[in-house]
């Protein structure tokens, strides 16, 4: 599997990757969606990561940096759309791919990484874990708006 930051020709190929995770549709292409794909990819602070088998793309990991005025203004991560094709999982694409994000965190100087799931299934919440995340430091909450 090939790693690497994703592209504005990738727009389409994450929004179809993006079916395997939650979306029921693709976004039509308005300026508005263009505006938005542009600021992210120019985003310093934004990575979408992307794995590529034999040129298509099959896992996807969202991390995004967010400044902070505590922890000595070092700041930290989050971690979204963790998504694999649903034909290529099982592979190891998105724990190769979470462990570039760690990467990418750490050369931040991130002091933490922060993720959340929906998902109540064993498998996912192992899959969390052998990543080396854990479930026991913190309690999320959510506010949906």
């Amino acid at each position: 599997m090939k790693i690497r930051e994703a592209e504005k020709s990738d727009l389409e190929a994450l929004q179809e990757l993006y079916f395997h995770l939650h979306e029921r549709k693709m976004l039509p292409v308005t300026l508005e969606l263009v505006v938005l794909w542009n600021e992210i990819i120019a985003d310093d602070n934004y990575h979408i990561l992307v794995g590529e088998v034999d040129g298509v793309v099959v896992s996807s990991v969202t991390l995004v940096i967010v400044k902070n005025l505590t922890r000595e203004m070092r700041p930290y991560a989050l971690i979204e759309n963790v998504v694999t094709n649903k034909d290529y999982r099982g592979k190891g694409y998105a724990q190769t791919l979470m462990q570039r994000a760690t990467e990418i965190a750490q050369s931040k100087s991130c002091y933490k990484i922060m993720l959340m799931t929906g998902s109540k299934e064993k498998s996912i919440l192992d899959f969390y874990e052998k990543c080396g995340f854990n479930s026991i430091d913190k309690t999320g909450f959510i506010k949906w708006l």
